[in-house]
């Protein structure tokens, strides 16, 4: 299911890009058709890098959190080898981003672990 989330805002992405990419072309065809289409690639990457990091870093930009996602990990928790593997770096009033042993989770401890940080700052 995150892969569909993913693979749909990234087609809404593309097609958001191509209005954009299109003003470029027309804004620099005084350079000659090749050199504007240089120019608004170039332009276009300057945009839409930081929108495609935050579509396949898993970023939810409405809480304020960003996940980090390995592939193939042992859980830091229960031991299970796993195809892919979860930890929270940051949130609100939760910081891991200069951790030097990150812990990859499975899917099911990375919630408990999830809940137990959000349930650690609520009662603050």
């Amino acid at each position: 299911m995150v892969v569909i989330r993913k693979y749909f805002l990234y087609l809404l992405r593309w097609q958001l890009s191509t209005p954009i990419l299109a003003v470029c072309v027309v804004f620099f065809a005084q350079y000659g058709t090749t050199m504007a289409t240089i120019l608004a690639n170039l332009f276009g990457g300057l945009v839409f890098f930081w929108v495609d990091r935050w579509i396949f870093n898993n970023t939810s930009l409405l809480r304020g959190e960003l996940w980090a996602v390995q592939q193939r990990i042992v859980c830091a928790d229960c031991g299970k080898v796993v195809d892919r593997g979860y930890r929270l770096v940051k949130s609100v009033h939760y910081d891991k981003t200069d951790d030097r042993r990150p812990e990859f989770r499975c899917h099911e401890c990375s919630r408990k672990k999830y809940d137990q940080v959000q349930e650690k700052y609520r009662k603050r």
